[in-house]
């Protein structure tokens, strides 16, 4: 059995359980309450919760962080294409499904980014509706709507993210 580090992080948008493998950060979740962290943390979730801190600070607009999500092929594909959407920007399912190679896939890149494992290190809250309506967030949409005003704050972009 592989070796497992946990870590919470209190966050403006609530307790963040994150899982690494010691080398990478395996998954990343809302949580109501902390629990056991473990008793030694690896060097990537320190510096996990260091760029987390700058996020939300304001000051790291982009995370620099090794991470091993697991998914599909396909999912893989998406979070990549997720990942891609810059800082204050916004985009839409069919912008993603397009990006990924067919605009039929509207469906599945919806499904494929609410199974995302790593919200905010993977953006997927910069994914909204075809009309700027703001749909599907597993951590909720008023997660989603603070993540995305304050990156609005923060940005050098003037348009509304929604």
């Amino acid at each position: 059995m592989k070796t497992q580090f946990v870590a919470y992080y209190d966050s403006p948008v609530g307790w963040l359980k994150i899982n690494s493998n010691g080398k990478a950060i395996k998954s990343m979740t809302f949580v109501e309450q902390a629990h056991s962290t473990s008793s030694k943390l690896a060097n990537i979730l320190i510096e996990c919760m260091k760029q987390l801190d700058a996020y939300f600070d304001g000051e790291l607009l982009q995370f620099k962080l090794e991470l091993a999500p697991t998914g599909s092929e396909f999912q893989q594909k998406i979070w990549k294409l997720v990942s891609e959407i810059p800082y204050g920007e916004t985009a839409s399912y069919l912008d993603i499904a397009i990006r990924s190679g067919s605009a039929k896939n509207t469906r599945a890149v919806g499904l494929a980014n609410g199974k995302n494992p790593i919200p905010i290190i993977i953006p997927c809250h910069r994914i909204i509706g075809n009309k700027g309506k703001l749909t599907g967030y597993a951590g909720g949409l008023e997660r989603k709507r603070w993540l995305l005003l304050h990156e609005q704050n923060y940005s050098t972009h003037s348009d509304r993210l929604f």
